[in-house]
């Protein structure tokens, strides 16, 4: 779960989108970890949310094994770090670089 960028609004509300990809596994699972996300904003947003901004949550993989308590303490890291004008840690991923593809 990653909480992107948020983005100040003129009138101090703020919002959530949640967004979980089809790599995720079908639309049972994709829509049980929406559920999810939108329990955890809808209870930690309120208090610890940036004034003004809009929140993106992005489900990740293995989110629907996580446990609550896990995913809670994540997503108030993160508004921590949302909150302190710090950006996302770097993820873990393939190593950038020449793109396997066909040629020569």
């Amino acid at each position: 779960m990653l909480l992107v960028n948020p983005v100040a609004r003129a009138d101090g509300s703020l919002r959530f989108g949640i967004t979980v990809t089809k790599k995720i596994g079908n639309a049972v699972m994709r829509n049980r970890m929406k559920r999810r996300l939108r329990a955890l904003a809808r209870e930690i947003l309120p208090q610890q949310g940036v004034a003004g901004a809009d929140h993106v949550l992005i489900g990740r993989e293995n989110g629907i094994e996580r446990d609550f308590a896990a995913l809670r303490s994540e997503l108030e890291a993160a508004l921590a770090r949302a909150a302190a004008g710090k950006g996302d840690p770097p993820r873990r991923g393939a190593p950038r670089g020449k793109p396997k593809g066909r040629g020569k």
